[in-house]
């Protein structure tokens, strides 16, 4: 099967990112996003999710971390969605029930077009390293809408932030890797419409 590859490019007044996506990698990461809790958990991601992923962004960080996480989230979000093409013979859906050591992190996927994001996640500090808690749900979001997938990440157990976050980035990288995969089964599109 051909890979399934992305690069994507941004530049505004407040950030310029550049994504590179391998659907079909090996786990490899390289990210220099300026944050490094941010950085660890695309490293989580892309380890989890068997994705080939490069990141590079200059964002306005003197500011604070809002405007580089959301638009990485928009940049990887996109990269996700160009990367799939068609979505032809992919499974679509893909979830994941993830534990890290107390904390325990639903994540589920369907890859429909139509973009939705349900979060369920309580954070009780305000930062973790230099990413703000309340960006987590920003990023998320931000990942949903720009590669029209419908996200649920939903936290069932987990008092340490830090776990919570991680179990969060992992379990939607086990999803999309799911909802990825080649389904052998089918010749189009996993849709009754014919179309995703």
């Amino acid at each position: 099967m051909e890979q399934r590859t992305a690069q994507v490019k941004r530049s505004t007044r407040e950030t310029d990112i550049t994504v590179r996506l391998n659907l079909d990698g090996s786990g490899n990461c390289r990210s220099e996003s300026g944050i490094g809790f941010l950085d660890h958990m695309l490293d989580g991601f892309a380890r989890h999710g068997l994705f080939d992923l490069e990141i590079t962004c200059k964002g306005d960080l003197q500011v604070d971390c809002h405007h580089t996480v959301e638009d990485v989230g928009i940049v990887l979000g996109e990269a996700i969605r160009q990367a799939l093409g068609e979505k032809k013979a992919i499974r679509r859906y893909g979830s994941m029930l993830l534990p890290m050591d107390e904390a325990l992190v639903l994540c589920a996927i369907d890859l429909s077009g139509r973009p939705y994001l349900s979060f369920e996640e309580t954070y009780t500090v305000d930062r973790i390293g230099g990413l703000d808690t309340e960006m987590i749900h920003d990023f998320f979001y931000a990942v949903s809408y720009s590669a029209g997938m419908n996200l649920h990440l939903k936290q069932l157990s987990g008092f340490n932030n830090h776990h919570i976050a991680e179990a969060s980035f992992k379990a939607f990288a086990r999803a999309l890797d799911e909802a990825t995969m080649h389904e052998p089964r089918i010749d189009g599109v996993w849709s009754t419409k014919g179309t995703l």
